[in-house]
């Protein structure tokens, strides 16, 4: 009965790709004894927060409980994908439908424009949820060798080979949870069919809009594109916020991996990393933003920020099958 553990150590600290690829099958698999979607959103919350672990390789369970959390309100408020597992209903579906129904939430809103305050709100019950039915069964699962938790502290701690794998491998990984997730899903719930779903899972965790990212790189910066440095003004000039390092293969927002372009740049670069000398300017534009360490706001936003880190995104990506090179084009400035 690993679900109802509250502590959880390492029982292996070096795993070879092989070892680690075995467990991976075994939890995406029907070998796995888990019955419900608990296990693919919790690899989803792990691989969104695969860059905001600190120096321990640990990661806070308000951490994991926010995607969680949001890959939940988005299949179950928006998307009525009530049926996430194949007993009694799940506990984290109560939560949700009992707080939307509370607030009078229309189905239409995505997990990122209801209010602040409910946010935090579902996210410290759906916590409390995570912590009696998800981290101790997945540790299960993967027979303790993929991470340790401590339910008083809070803190998950990455088993370092497994990391390391999951940022090599983050894009397959990325695809078969999706996938896996999507099919069980379609069991338990009166859709169309699979494909329907995929779009629908690999979706859920974009966020509504990045204006708030936009407000605090404007407050600081000049309004001008981050890669051909014109003016973001006028009517052909909109501002738009683009993930540095492409959505596809971070599924996160970050401020330190976004910046100010204009259309023709936004929509040029696309899927694609920039070129390498790219890297190194919004590495010093991190280091800019660091300076105003007194704004609590940008402080929450930096969070576990180092250098290094965007330099190891900017490489996994890459070996991720991401287009690198990209560079603003001439002819249309």
């Amino acid at each position: 009965m690993s679900h109802k553990l509250k502590v959880g150590e390492l029982r292996e600290i070096y795993l070879t790709d092989e070892e680690i690829w075995r467990g991976f099958t075994i939890i995406l698999s029907r070998k796995s004894v888990k019955s419900s979607t608990y296990k693919y959103a919790l690899i989803k919350a792990l691989i969104e927060n695969l860059y905001q672990i600190d120096e321990d390789f640990k990661v806070t369970y308000d951490q994991l409980a926010y995607t969680f959390t949001k890959v939940y309100w988005n299949l179950i408020i928006h998307h009525n994908l009530i049926n996430q597992n194949s007993g009694k209903t799940a506990r984290v579906v109560s939560i949700i439908k009992e707080e939307q129904s509370k607030h009078s939430i229309p189905s239409e809103m995505i997990f990122d424009k209801i209010p602040d305050s409910l946010q935090l709100k579902l996210v410290s019950k759906i916590k409390a949820t995570m912590k009696i039915n998800v981290f101790g069964a997945l540790y299960g699962d993967t027979r303790g060798q993929f991470y340790a938790f401590d339910h008083k502290t809070e803190l998950l701690r990455f088993n370092p080979a497994v990391h390391a794998f999951m940022l090599n491998y983050q894009r397959l990984i990325t695809n078969l949870t999706n996938y896996h997730m999507a099919a069980m899903i379609e069991q338990l719930n009166n859709v169309p069919s699979i494909n329907y779903l995929l779009g629908k899972v690999e979706s859920i965790a974009k966020r509504a809009s990045l204006r708030p990212f936009e407000d605090i790189l404007l407050s600081h910066f000049s309004a001008q594109c981050f890669y051909c440095n014109k003016a973001l003004t006028g009517q052909k000039r909109k501002t738009h916020v683009d993930h540095f390092i492409p959505w596809s293969f971070v599924q996160s927002d970050h401020l330190w991996n976004l910046v100010l372009a204009c259309n023709k740049c936004n929509s040029s670069k696309s899927d694609k990393l920039p070129d390498r000398e790219y890297l190194e300017s919004i590495i010093i534009r991190n280091k800019e933003l660091l300076v105003y360490d007194k704004n609590q706001r940008l402080m929450k936003q930096m969070l576990n920020y180092k250098p290094q880190k965007m330099i190891m995104l900017y490489e996994y990506s890459f070996k991720n099958g991401i287009n690198s090179g990209w560079t603003p084009s001439i002819n249309y400035h």
